[in-house]
């Protein structure tokens, strides 16, 4: 099979196309042939060995943490599986493997695709999606007339976040450029804070539930609009549990770790017509390096996915 290696941490050039055998299929494992995969911040944090200190990799390495297909071989203890099924999944970073023509994938980690969506715009769920409901539902517990507010709305994370909080009736405030002000207000928040115009941390206060996206003076900033007993939620790095004191709040950081009932859940939304994937760009397998290259640049609006089978 065709598969993208890195065989040691480097730049996005280190990746490089490679004919390898499809994987072996464990007890409790599903082989799924990839038709897209989602293209995430994360792989190139995997890539340069930013991330080694959480997620160090043992080469040669699959890049790709997102991926969608259809279901080749399922073993004796993934039996529910049927070849031809159509799923997602998203395998742990240590192990990665959805830049390749087909990836071994434990079964706690697949779900069913949803039916309304293609392969191709699928692949776009897994680790975005659930990163947001983890965030918002099992780490924040939003509730239904709470004020929630997420940074970058028009990313990956941020635009499923968006979609997730007003499904559950809170009220959204999010930030985002001028230019995709109207893309954020159509998924659901009421009021688009123009970041580079707005300052939000003068223009708001008695917010439930923060969102950081970010990380850094924007994360320390968000403290402040938080009303008494709130939290800030972060899905880049530690809250300062110093500042989160001073301001009589909670912080928390989301460590993402997979989870098929999850990641069912999300599939059924879609299916209901309540959660969207916003496409950015779709790159042929071949052009794997432009779609890292466009993820790097900052500039995507919702998700960047690579087309491979």
């Amino acid at each position: 099979m065709k598969a993208m290696r890195l065989h040691t941490y480097g730049d996005i050039a280190s990746v490089v196309a490679e004919d390898i055998p499809v994987p072996d299929v464990g007890p409790d494992e599903v082989l799924i042939r990839v038709a897209a995969a989602g293209v995430n911040p994360l792989d190139l944090k995997l890539i340069t060995g930013h991330a080694a200190a959480y997620f160090p990799l043992t080469f040669p390495y699959i890049p790709g943490t997102d991926l969608a297909g259809t279901v080749e071989q399922a073993g004796p203890l993934a039996a529910r599986w049927r070849p031809g099924d159509r799923v997602i999944a998203r395998p742990a970073p240590t192990r990665g493997g959805a830049f390749a023509e087909f990836a071994a994938v434990p079964v706690s980690q697949v779900a069913a695709a949803p039916t309304s969506l293609s392969l191709e715009t699928a692949a776009g769920l897994p680790t975005a999606a659930a990163t947001a409901w983890q965030a918002l539902f099992e780490t924040a517990h939003l509730e239904r007339g709470q004020t929630v507010f997420i940074h970058t709305a028009a990313g990956g994370v941020g635009s499923f976040a968006v979609q997730l909080a007003r499904v559950a009736g809170a009220r959204v405030i999010a930030t985002a450029s001028a230019a995709n002000a109207d893309l954020v207000r159509e998924l659901g928040a009421l009021r688009a804070v123009d970041y580079r115009t707005q300052d939000f941390a003068a223009d708001l206060d008695d917010v439930d539930i923060v969102l950081d996206t970010i990380g850094g003076e924007t994360q320390q900033r968000s403290f402040s609009i938080l009303r008494p007993g709130g939290m800030l939620v972060s899905i880049v790095s530690p809250p300062d549990e110093i500042l989160a004191v001073a301001h009589g709040v909670s912080g928390a950081f989301v460590f993402h770790q997979t989870d098929a009932t999850r990641l069912g859940s999300i599939s059924g939304l879609c299916d209901a017509g309540s959660l969207r994937v916003v496409r950015d760009q779709v790159f042929d397998f071949a052009d794997m390096q432009a779609a890292l290259q466009r993820v790097a640049s900052q500039r995507s609006r919702g998700k960047v996915l690579l087309a491979i089978g």
